[in-house]
């Protein structure tokens, strides 16, 4: 199997450039996972306030959601913080889950993307599709059905397959160990917030958006960054997507630069509040025009709903 071709920074960017752009924070990362968690508790607070925001709240949340996911990504290169013990505390207790067993993933997905091996490709390969297929996954993710899916679909598929004299209780036990990590932390914030006398802001300010929102822009980010990208491809300036946006769309579909996705694997030494610096290098070098590059996530859909 081929390992992807890289891009050597320095045909891009001069050596001071480089090493102020690829150089680790001690405070960033830190102060990053405090914003998003800080958005979130906000968009609770005001919906509490001024329930008429509910809806809105729902959408703030579920995106800075997708924002711990990213943090834990930075982490995964090990750029939320320069000692990789707070790098990989930070990531598995205050983002999304455990880096022990993200990492190895997703650097797989990196040394292979967009071949057979990588693991990632199967987000990106059917594309395109039609526009009555992606209304179906959209009514799917804003429905809660993806997230059921994803999140215990596995204990269904193993009840149905087991063998006659096989208990359906012990099985579903076990997979349900498998989320215990998920379940017990969901748990211990509901009795948080029942104790506090607000249960249902646990509900539907954390549970819904995670089930709703949270499914449908990662839908939207997995096919911005790799659809419709030729697969085996050799030029590491077309391996990824970037897609330009607005301030609405990094606020409730693109926290956290996610956006600058080529960049990102073009570079992995960068973290990623320093893409759009990159990004504003390489045009400046007139690279962009060899670049993956899309005017934003409605253009996207559209070309990965062409079929």
């Amino acid at each position: 199997m081929a390992v992807a071709p890289r891009a050597d920074p320095q045909a891009y960017f001069s050596p001071d450039e480089w090493a102020d752009l690829s150089a680790r924070s001690s405070w960033r990362g830190l102060w990053l996972v405090a914003h998003c968690w800080g958005v979130i508790a906000l968009a609770m607070v005001v919906g509490v306030l001024w329930p008429v925001t509910i809806p809105l709240g729902i959408v703030v949340v579920g995106a800075r959601q997708l924002g711990l996911f990213i943090l834990m990504h930075d982490a995964a290169h090990a750029h939320l913080h320069p000692t990789r013990r707070v790098n990989d505390w930070l990531a598995t207790w205050l983002c999304s889950g455990d880096i022990r067993q993200y990492r190895p993933y997703h650097l797989t997905h990196h040394r292979y993307v967009q071949q057979a091996e990588d693991p990632d490709l199967v987000l990106s390969a059917p594309f395109p599709i039609t526009r009555r297929s992606l209304a179906r996954k959209v009514v799917r993710d804003l429905t809660g059905q993806t997230f059921f899916k994803q999140r215990f679909g596995h204990i269904a598929k193993c009840v149905k397959t087991r063998a006659a004299e096989e208990s359906v209780l012990r099985i579903v036990g076990e997979e349900l160990a498998k989320d215990r990590r998920f379940l017990i932390g969901n748990a211990l914030g509901l009795a948080v917030f029942a104790v506090a006398g607000y249960w249902w802001v646990w509900v539907v300010l954390w549970l819904v958006p995670m089930a709703t929102w949270l499914q449908l822009v990662s839908r939207v980010r997995n096919i911005a960054e790799h659809a419709l990208i030729d697969q085996d491809q050799r030029d590491p300036l077309r391996q990824a997507r970037t897609t330009r946006v607005g301030l609405i769309e990094r606020i409730l579909v693109a926290p956290y630069w996610v956006n600058y996705h080529c960049e990102h694997h073009l570079f992995t030494n960068l973290p990623c509040w320093n893409l759009p610096r990159a990004h504003a290098v390489l045009a400046r070098r007139g690279t962009l025009p060899s670049m993956e590059l899309q005017s934003g996530y409605l253009s996207m859909l559209e070309s990965a709903t062409a079929a």
